[in-house]
């Protein structure tokens, strides 16, 4: 009977759905509030995978996310659903309509929480009709909470609100129903209870899906447009395109047309997730699946382009024979990165397949950008951007693991804006390494942020303490209740990225949470900070700081490196340098090989002699010597001290 039931589920899977039975949603949340683990038990629920086969963070198909315990990308997954309970009211969709029983097609997307990936939860919220808010009851309403919410209620979607980890001790599940009645303004009866981990609830998320996120409302009969919210590269299919069909549908052998770049390909395979991926006949309005397009040029086929058809399976024209036919659907916003960091291949003739791997990366990563540049000292390299230090570390992990390159990585930093004398307009400052002479710059400017800091009451005191030490500006508090509050400061953006989570966590005992948004530039006094190792200048290590902080920041990078940086057999200056002038400095010390020991008493000279010749033999081995920084060092500058 198993068999049988599995046998036409296949059946059915190359067979077009009613829309009214499908259910497109995503779950977001907080870094850490469970979306993972949840979606481990929908799956389990739903019998989508096996309970032999199952394992934790299943949808984490990364071992970078298994092994950091972090969701890095977005990942769909189909799932069927037997609804049984008929005639159910849909809630604040539709309060009159009617809910079908019947198998129901609920497509999930299982979301990121740290705020590096949020653009991964802009891609799945474009997708779906609804969303599932998932709020830890140990810690309540967090930043990214609040700015996933935002986020889904500014595309319109069913907010379906749930507790979880309700069966934990330390879990408050009344404090943070008030939160939520509070930042998001619904019923009480709407806020469902669950624990991922044991699996209570997870049967009635299951039923919210269906009775309040509304179905698909595409026409299958009109012409093809589906929007690619994610994509992969696979040397077999070629570009495998994430799509949600929003009109029309599309099978094996459809010549497709990718509306933003004109070209043109056959899909080789159309399929769905579930998770892996499975082929199926068609995919129609309403469904969420893959597009395998057999382009081998990853720049032909974008994250937030409208995929439309120029030839039937069946080798008919079809309707739209041009982009113009066609109204291509929004998209995304583009994405603009919050830090640069050069990437400079160690061997010049791994130019051409860096160049090929940041491609594919880019394909994969839509909030990852990077153009050519060149440096005298470093050779050819690429000028990368990203949207934090933790999503550089994830591109630089990516380089090593799944294209075995291991590139010198510049010191991140931000773009600054300089105003020049005698030029009009503001000329935009990629790179420290790039700054002109400073008797020719009139002013700086930098990029600051709106810092929102959610964080328990008790903790006002420090967390104001820490805003002052990177210059933030104080705006207003906000009480999410009676004992949490939000806090919301400008701060210059350099100063957030460097390391202020990892303080901010320290001074608060971990329950401060934090999210930022660029809201333009400011005049700075700021200076470049150069390194100087074994008097050489090293322009990687070459970055903007405060003046009134270059002593300190200079004192801070000298000690480091000189912890990072192995020994030699000759000794190692390490100095900090602004304008020219030299501001700390540290030594470290060579080895020193014993070469009295073989001496046993006799004539001093034979000692002294013998120290000499060590000496003249460690001066010639300075001036033909280099000193191995290890790459680690390029991101363990940045990272401050804890207080």
């Amino acid at each position: 009977m198993k068999e049988l039931v599995e046998l036409l589920s296949v059946l059915n899977e190359g067979k077009a759905m009613d829309q009214q039975f499908i259910r497109n949603f995503c779950i977001i949340a907080h870094i850490d509030h469970g979306k993972s683990t949840l979606a481990d038990r929908l799956l389990e629920e739903t019998g989508t995978i096996e309970k032999r086969k199952m394992k934790a963070q299943l949808l984490d198909q990364m071992d970078l996310e298994r092994e950091r315990g972090i969701t890095i990308k977005l990942q769909p997954v189909r799932m069927e659903y037997e609804y049984r309970d008929g005639n159910r009211e849909r809630g604040s969709i539709e309060k009159h309509s009617e809910v079908l029983a019947g198998k129901y097609t609920l497509n999930l997307i299982d979301t990121p929480g740290h705020v590096d990936f949020h653009y991964e939860v802009s891609q799945s919220l474009a997708a779906v009709e609804g969303a599932i808010l998932l709020v830890d009851a140990t810690k309540g309403v967090q930043a990214q909470t609040l700015a996933n919410l935002y986020l889904a209620i500014e595309e319109g979607l069913e907010i379906i609100p749930v507790v979880n980890k309700v069966d934990l001790p330390a879990a408050n599940v009344e404090k943070t129903k008030k939160e939520i009645l509070h930042v998001l303004g619904c019923d009480e009866a709407d806020i469902l209870l669950a624990s991922g981990k044991t699996g209570i609830g997870v049967s009635e998320i299951l039923r919210a899906v269906v009775e309040r996120v509304p179905a698909p409302e595409g026409d299958e009969h009109a012409s093809l447009r589906a929007l690619i919210f994610d994509s992969a590269y696979n040397t077999y299919k070629g570009v495998v395109a994430s799509v949600r069909i929003v009109d029309g549908a599309v099978r094996r052998d459809d010549v497709l047309r990718m509306m933003a770049t004109s070209t043109e390909s056959a899909a080789i395979e159309v399929g769905i997730m579930k998770p892996e991926l499975t082929s199926v006949d068609v995919l129609s309005a309403g469904d969420i699946g893959y597009i395998a397009t057999g382009q081998k040029e990853v720049a032909s086929c974008r994250v937030g382009d409208t995929i439309t058809l120029a030839v039937r399976s069946d080798r008919q024209l079809t309707a739209p024979t041009s982009a113009v036919t066609v109204e291509a659907l929004p998209g995304y916003r583009e994405v603009m990165p919050m830090v640069y960091a050069s990437l400079y291949p160690v061997d010049g003739d791994e130019y051409a397949e860096m160049r090929d791997a940041l491609d594919k990366l880019k394909l994969n990563d839509a909030a990852f950008a990077f153009e050519p540049e060149s440096n005298a000292a470093l050779g050819r390299g690429f000028r990368c951007g990203f949207l934090g230090l933790l999503h550089l570390e994830i591109v630089q992990a990516r380089l090593e693991r799944e294209f075995d390159l291991a590139p010198t990585i510049t010191t991140p930093s931000v773009i600054y804006e300089l105003e020049l004398r005698g030029r009009e307009g503001r000329v935009p400052l990629y790179s420290p390494m790039d700054m002109p002479d400073p008797a020719s710059i009139e002013a700086i400017y930098e990029p600051y942020v709106d810092l929102k800091v959610v964080a328990p009451a008790s903790f006002l005191g420090a967390l104001m303490d820490l805003s002052a030490s990177i210059r933030a500006e104080y705006r207003n508090t906000e009480y999410l209740d009676e004992e949490r509050i939000l806090l919301s400061f400008d701060a210059p953006l350099m100063d957030v990225i460097v390391s202020f989570h990892d303080r901010l966590k320290s001074v608060s005992s971990g329950f401060a949470s934090m999210n930022y948004e660029s809201i333009g530039y400011r005049k700075s006094d700021v200076v470049r900070l150069d390194i100087v190792v074994a008097n050489e200048p090293i322009e990687a290590f070459s970055r903007m700081v405060p003046k009134s902080r270059a002593f300190l920041e200079g004192k801070e990078t000298v000690e480091k490196l000189k912890a990072v940086i192995p020994r030699h057999n000759f000794a190692v200056a390490i100095q900090a340098v602004v304008s020219g002038k030299v501001i700390a400095r540290e030594t470290i010390s060579a080895f020193r090989k014993d070469v009295k020991a073989k001496l046993y008493g006799g004539d001093v000279t034979r000692k002294r002699k013998l120290l000499e010749k060590q000496k003249k033999g460690k001066k010639k081995m300075r001036a033909i010597g280099g000193v191995t920084i290890p790459p680690q060092a390029f991101l363990d500058v940045l990272r401050k001290n804890d207080g």
